[in-house]
């Protein structure tokens, strides 16, 4: 569209909608879930953000709108009045504000550049871009492989650099020591960060082996020497390294718990069923030298065993089992989760223990042993249109729909056990979409564990959104019903614009 202007012509991109009247500006925000508006007190004043906001609904086509309103013009003015918005209070004459889902949803207020405002039109409500914090300012952040390779082959000092996903923990964390070091560096390292979670950066991945986020890789004139492991490292303990960079040094390894000083009985295959046979009444915990919980668990497991080791008419005594080791008992038993607790009275498997993690819990237990609450049936064992996906099937299942919203998530994870119902209705409402599936992982499961670390996944639950089987972008919308059907909802009405768009041009 061509706007005169005050004797000059403004030239406004077709992918910006320029609306001035308040019913076609409330159909707008019925019909579009994400939507930033530019309200400007004139023409004029509007046209250096246009501009930029004409590149933006470019690289943002089919996720997202941008509107314009010119509160100058009488039309538009009334439409600024009901919208409660003067764009005449502000110091450049221009405000931007976002609408998601129908409704306000809050004043743009990060950066005004092209990369900033895609971010944010791409999930409206993650964080902002690491670039965007003014600590960071003397971190080098890299956008492009070409940047990179840039980077590698021109810079005389050494470069440490992170690699990063902006939704991972560990990095966030990290980000404040990092970026202090950078300043406190400037002139003698480089430090720089890069932003590798898109698919299109999978080459990059492979040549620095990036498993996992963040890794940080150690450069001297563009050659590749060591990756740096300390992710709770302040800026002094970074400085220090790049005095004398070194590989990371192999851990210690862990001491098995059997090898400890404990009065737990640590049994294994090979004397589990007699140790059983001649104690009448056996609580066994299974557990792995990994799991978080059963580190957790173990201190008051331990004080109650030293408990009724030593009391006179003791209702117990208490095992464990390493299950990553004994692998024939965690097969004979079932184990799929650690802690698992399984109770054995006079040689005989009993109960399975959902509930007992402190002293007391399991003291006052064996003095009365009872059958515990029947288990709420797993999730894959409910009838639901969710399809519940393993290693092995992952990939070929996926290339089968168009798209496909992934949850992956443990049984344990009281996020996931919130999400899940919400899940679990949105697959519902598209069963009879036959392009569209809602898929679930348990990582919590050992034959996923490989299938979950590949897919990206450091935390639970972790949504992705795949096309045809290829990973396109990690879902970080609302957990709600509505978050998850309105996120392929618009996938969906996309599919259909694209369709009539074939049909117009034939």
């Amino acid at each position: 569209a061509f706007l005169p202007v005050f004797g000059y012509s403004l030239k406004v991109s077709p992918l910006i909608e320029k609306i001035s009247d308040h019913k076609d500006f409330k159909k707008l925000l019925r019909t579009r879930n994400n939507v930033l508006a530019l309200y400007s007190k004139s023409a004029a004043a509007a046209e250096s953000s246009l501009r930029l906001l004409s590149s933006v609904a470019q690289e943002v086509k089919g996720r997202g709108t941008i509107s314009w309103i010119d509160c100058g013009d009488t039309e538009s003015r009334k439409l600024c009045k009901k919208m409660k918005v003067d764009p005449n209070s502000k110091e450049k004459g221009v405000e931007l504000l976002h609408y998601k889902d129908g409704a306000f949803h809050t004043e743009y207020n990060r950066a005004v550049t092209l990369k900033s405002m895609v971010a944010f039109l791409k999930d409206p409500e993650g964080a902002p871009l690491w670039e965007e914090d003014p600590e960071a300012k003397d971190i080098v952040h890299v956008d492009s492989e070409k940047e990179l390779r840039r980077l590698l082959k021109k810079e005389d000092k050494p470069v440490l650099m992170m690699f990063y996903a902006p939704w991972c923990g560990v990095c966030k964390r990290m980000m404040p020591s990092y970026q202090q070091a950078a300043t406190e560096l400037k002139g003698k390292y480089v430090l720089a960060g890069m932003n590798v979670y898109a698919a299109e950066f999978e080459r990059i991945k492979e040549e620095y082996n990036v498993r996992g986020y963040p890794t940080i890789c150690y450069f001297e004139k563009g050659k590749f020497l060591f990756h740096f492991e300390n992710y709770g490292a302040t800026a002094a303990d970074i400085a220090e390294w790049l005095k004398n960079p070194q590989a990371p040094q192999p851990q210690a390894p862990e001491t098995p718990w059997a090898d400890e000083e404990n009065v737990v009985y640590h049994l294994t295959d090979e004397d589990f069923d007699k140790f059983i046979k001649d104690h009448s009444s056996v609580l066994v915990m299974f557990h792995a030298p990994w799991c978080g919980h059963c580190k957790k668990m173990k201190p008051e497991y331990e004080k109650a065993a030293e408990f009724l080791h030593v009391a006179s008419d003791s209702p117990g005594v208490l095992a464990a089992v390493d299950a990553t080791v004994n692998k024939a008992l965690a097969e004979r038993y079932h184990i799929s989760g650690f802690p698992t607790l399984k109770y054995f009275k006079d040689g005989e498997e009993k109960y399975t223990l959902p509930h007992l993690r402190t002293k007391k819990k399991i003291i006052d237990w064996l003095q009365n042993p009872e059958a515990p609450p029947p288990p709420e049936p797993a999730w894959e064992e409910k009838q639901t249109s969710v399809i519940h996906l393993a290693g092995e099937d992952f990939r070929e299942s996926l290339k089968k729909k168009k798209h496909t919203l992934v949850m992956f998530y443990a049984p344990w994870c009281p996020h996931c056990k919130n999400a899940i119902p919400h899940f679990t209705t949105a697959a519902e409402v598209f069963k009879e979409d036959r392009k569209i599936t809602y898929a679930a992982v348990d990582c919590a499961k050992e034959q996923n564990h490989d299938l979950c670390k590949q897919e990206g996944v450091d935390g639970y639950p972790t949504f992705n959104y795949y096309n045809y089987g290829k990973f396109v972008e990690k879902y970080t919308g609302e957990r709600g019903e509505s978050g998850f059907t309105t996120f392929m909802r618009t996938l969906r009405e996309r599919d259909h614009e694209r369709v009539g768009k074939k049909k117009d041009e034939l």
